[in-house]
């Protein structure tokens, strides 16, 4: 099929990774639509399909190759169809993304999102595929448009790149050393997104408590904290993710000081056994983390703290893993990001000997995660009974069809899925609205409160989510750095 050279050609964007993967598909969408791309309607293929890829893990590139593989037959019947391949993986493997797929026409890296639409076009004139990675960052991204699929809540970039050596890791390597954005610029980003109705705002960093290692201010992050609590209208301030051997009683004091700063807090712990922290290059030890939690706690009773963990990495022992054990009973986690550790190429634990059995790690995983789980609960049902302030959500949980629940988001990151005031449904309350209820029932993952609304407060996050979605198959679409822009659209770009 051939694409009249007067029609739009339309995008779909898919996401695998982190938050700042999920940040910059925005940022590629804003590039995308400033060109005259317009997102594919749901059910149809798109023109151009973009994959924004991760590196953390093994089976990144399974999946990555693997949905590559589906699109080859789409592509032999439809040639003018694009493929583009960005993020970590593309950073990672350049060139070799197009020798094993060679149905692939563009391939970007972490530090040139910007490219996307030139890329694109080279490659339709010249027909041959387009490669180009930066090896260091040129432009910040977030000076790029940004396309948000929600109305009430936005990303906010404070940093890129990172200068810690976690053996681990091979973010560093993609991603570069840490950079830093001036406190102005940040600070006018979030007024900008707080302009547009936004309520809430998650600043993102690969470690944000280093923030302003750049220019020399070692109290910047908790400056900043404290900045965001002087903008009118902004009523939700989180981020993600500190690293314990940066975090500072200053931010702990910003955090609680500061009303608008969300009493929720994920603290990377990656294991409890202080040997195999010292061979990750961790440079902390449980006691120093279990201290951040009890100072954390002290100062705010009701912080819900969150954790990544790393299970079997290379020369764990059985009582290394016991000791991971022993910190996550007295760490009491409202939850925890737990993997099995898989070797990524060019990482220094990639060639540690003492790689533990895939048996052994799954053993070990099974039985963290059924701790952490009951852990969890019981954390949850101390909740029961609770009045909680819900952000309320779209595309989060259920709504079914007998008790017609919504979700929210408490203030402490908390998914609850909420009856409506009243028997049936009150179609009053919209996502990125403001309700009070109380808490009914607790799992592990999510709590319930089924018992009427007690308070609902109707925002202008709520308006513009509503105005976007009352025509048929719409949804909220607001573009930042340009004009702001309604459109029909397809499922949230994840």
């Amino acid at each position: 099929m051939t694409i009249s050279p007067n029609a739009a050609r339309t995008y779909e964007i898919k996401t695998y990774g982190c938050q700042m993967n999920n940040h910059d598909s925005e940022r590629l969408a804003g590039v995308l639509e400033s060109n005259g791309y317009v997102a594919a309607p749901a059910g149809e293929q798109a023109d151009v399909v973009v994959f924004n890829t991760c590196a953390v893990r093994e089976n990144a590139d399974n999946k990555l190759y693997g949905n590559l593989s589906h699109l080859a037959p789409v592509k032999r019947a439809r040639p003018d169809l694009q493929i583009a391949v960005g993020g970590c993986l593309a950073q990672k493997d350049k060139q070799s993304i197009v020798d094993r797929a060679p149905y692939v026409d563009v391939v970007f890296g972490t530090h040139n999102v910007g490219s996307l639409p030139a890329l694109l076009e080279r490659s339709r004139h010249n027909k041959q595929a387009e490669v180009e990675i930066l090896e260091s960052l040129e432009q910040f991204p977030s000076s790029l448009p940004a396309k948000r699929e929600s109305a009430y809540a936005g990303w906010v970039s404070i940093s890129v790149g990172c200068n810690n050596t976690c053996t681990f890791c091979i973010v560093p390597a993609l991603r570069g050393r840490e950079r830093d954005r001036r406190p102005g610029e940040i600070l006018s980003e979030v007024q900008a997104l707080v302009d547009d109705g936004v309520l809430e705002v998650t600043l993102l960093g690969q470690n944000v408590n280093a923030y302003g290692v750049e220019f020399g201010d070692r109290s910047a992050f908790a400056n900043l904290l404290r900045a965001c609590g002087e903008i009118d209208g902004l009523e939700r301030v989180r981020f993600t993710s500190p690293h314990p051997r940066d975090f500072t009683d200053e931010v702990i004091e910003a955090m609680a000081q500061t009303p608008n700063v969300c009493h929720q807090l994920h603290m990377p712990l990656q294991s409890g056994s202080a040997d195999v922290l010292r061979r990750m290059r961790r440079s902390y030890r449980p006691d120093r983390f279990l201290g951040i939690l009890d100072r954390v706690r002290e100062a705010m009773p009701d912080a819900a703290i969150t954790t990544d963990i790393i299970v079997g990495f290379p020369g764990e022992t059985d009582e290394d893993f016991e000791a991971t054990m022993d910190v996550v009973r007295r760490a009491r986690f409202a939850s925890a990001f737990t993997f099995q550790y898989s070797s990524r190429p060019g990482t220094p634990a990639a060639t540690m000997d003492n790689q533990v059995p895939k048996r052994i790690v799954q053993e070990r995983y099974e039985r963290l995660v059924e701790l952490q789980n009951q852990i969890s609960w019981d954390e949850n049902k101390r909740l029961v009974g609770r009045e909680v302030e819900l952000l309320v959500a779209v595309g989060e949980g259920r709504k079914d069809a007998d008790t017609h629940r919504m979700s929210g988001r408490a203030r402490d990151g908390r998914l609850v899925h909420f009856t409506p005031a009243g028997s049936a449904i009150d179609r009053s309350i919209r996502p990125g609205d403001i309700v009070t209820t109380t808490v009914t029932y607790a799992a592990p993952h999510h709590l319930n409160a089924d018992g009427l609304v007690r308070t609902h407060r109707r925002t202008r996050a709520g308006d513009i989510h509503e105005a976007a979605t009352s025509g048929p198959g719409t949804q909220p679409s607001v573009m930042l750095g340009m004009p702001t822009v309604r459109r029909a659209a397809s499922a949230p770009q994840r």
